[in-house]
């Protein structure tokens, strides 16, 4: 029987937001920080670019593969609990970052990072929609966290390159350290614990499978530039994905509570969704890990100077968020949908043709199309994820949006740093010509995301989403009767 969660004063479940707030926000930041240290990084530790991939891999990969595995273990064992274990890993994580003399040690404390992040943004989450019990302040206040997600991203950048010019690349890993042990003390004293009525069963084959595909496809492809898709390595690490994902779809329909519930894959806009989480943040991993290293490889500027040059990403996501999720509330997740695939299309498209030269003007205002995307993307594929699905579920829906995201910058980074490859540490017109490669494929992904928007919120494919949540409300309400049979006995 889980406890109950204690009645709190409106001022104490604002503290309570902030906290978790300033989790997803230092967890967020990190995918995109330390993308502006990059050009440091591998001055000072002199990385290899599959070195500098992995830096920004390592985390997301395991990011992607825990996230799931960490709402449920939060669930069942207790979500405080489980928020406080996460947050000082992550600290500890930060701290081997600034600490680290070399690449490869970098690579493992970005990992130990990115463990602990996945017990911070899920859970906070599920904190968060605990602690208010109104609709409409719960709505409000998932409405503000979830804007944290896209702020983060745009203003890491930024953040990070006035700290690596003014205190150097280890610093965009120290100031976690002082904000997680806050953030320890706090949930301490202002967190409630709470549970699930009925937490998931742990799926250790489920978890294992998963980690397998993705970590077999990302090291496949960041490798592939070294040792070529020939090589018997990447044919085998191809094989073993193919074999994994072939274990999902035999193993995972046979589990009560899988890790992965395929049966949400029945729903076209919760499918979509998932896609479209994927396509958005493999465009904008693969836009910001060019983009830093093309403004201070190519063009010569400071880490503080291309921080500002993505200021207008930063600026439109606050500006367009809170006006994209009365949108969506108000005329559905379409139109928000085809306007950021426009958006990072014609960015892509626009960037083809950036050069050395090219006048900053022009860079800055194709930099504002990138900004139009990632401030009215977000909002409608989290809606379009849990649109129709019963309160049972939203967890698990939202939890594998996420991950979606969290792969889909994992897979932008390999890929656009296997078509850059060389040309990165030389620089100048080689690095110019290359890069075309990683802008015409983000111009395929925004009109990936223009056609999946369209066809997703069609009444064929709302009607899928119906059909699919009234399978699970008739597997919760087989749940509950047994639950009753039992507790007569």
């Amino acid at each position: 029987m889980p406890e109950p969660i204690p009645v709190l004063s409106p001022r104490r479940r604002l503290l309570v937001l902030a906290i978790c707030c300033a989790s997803v926000i230092v967890v967020v930041m990190d995918i995109s920080i330390v993308n502006v240290a990059l050009p440091s990084i591998r001055r000072d530790l002199h990385a290899s670019v599959s070195g500098l991939q992995w830096t920004v891999d390592a985390y997301t990969l395991a990011l992607a593969s825990f996230l799931v595995l960490a709402g449920s273990t939060a669930d069942r064992v207790g979500r405080r609990r489980v928020f406080q274990i996460g947050l000082a890993a992550f600290g500890l994580g930060s701290l081997l970052c600034g600490l680290a003399p070399s690449i490869s040690w970098l690579i493992v404390a970005r990992t130990l990072q990115a463990v602990g992040g996945t017990m911070l943004n899920p859970v906070a989450m599920a904190i968060v929609a605990n602690t208010f019990s109104d609709p409409a302040e719960r709505a409000r206040a998932i409405g503000v966290f979830g804007s944290m997600t896209g702020l983060s991203l745009a203003l890491g950048p930024i953040i990070g390159g006035a700290l690596v010019d003014g205190l150097g690349w280890h610093s965009v890993f120290w100031i976690n350290v002082p904000i997680v042990a806050a953030a320890i003390v706090f949930a301490t004293l202002f967190v409630p614990e709470s549970r699930a009525p009925r937490a998931r069963r742990f799926d250790p084959v489920g978890q294992i499978l998963t980690i397998l595909v993705l970590g077999s496809v990302v090291f496949a492809i960041t490798e592939s530039k070294e040792l070529g898709w020939s090589s018997p390595v990447i044919l085998g690490l191809l094989a073993v994905a193919v074999l994994g994902v072939l274990g999902v779809l035999g193993y995972e329909p046979r589990r009560v509570d899988p890790l992965l519930e395929l049966r949400l894959f029945r729903s076209v806009p919760f499918s979509s969704a998932i896609l479209m989480a994927l396509f958005a943040l493999c465009g904008f991993g693969a836009f910001l890990f060019v983009t830093t290293q093309y403004l201070q490889d190519v063009r010569g500027m400071s880490a503080l100077t291309t921080g500002l040059c993505l200021l207008p990403v930063g600026a439109l996501v606050i500006v367009l968020s809170p006006f994209t999720g009365r949108l969506v509330v108000t005329h559905g997740p379409r139109l928000p949908l085809v306007l950021a695939g426009g958006a990072l299309a014609l960015g892509g498209g626009a960037s083809v043709w950036l050069g050395p030269a090219t006048p900053l003007p022009t860079v800055l205002s194709i930099y504002l199309l990138f900004g139009i995307f990632l401030g009215t993307v977000n909002p409608p594929i989290t809606n379009t994820a849990v649109s129709g699905m019963p309160r049972s579920m939203a967890g698990v829906a939202t939890s594998l949006a996420s991950a979606g995201r969290q792969t889909g910058t994992t897979l932008g980074v390999a890929i656009s740093g296997t078509i850059v490859g060389s040309a990165l540490p030389r620089g100048g017109t080689t690095f110019s010509s290359t890069e075309r490669g990683v802008w015409w494929m983000v111009v395929g992904l925004g009109l990936g995301i223009v056609v999946l928007g369209l066809f997703s919120t069609g009444g064929w494919a709302l009607g899928t989403a119906v059909r699919a949540a009234a399978l699970f409300k008739e597997v919760d309400r087989g749940s509950d009767l047994r639950a009753a049979s039992i507790g007569r006995r």
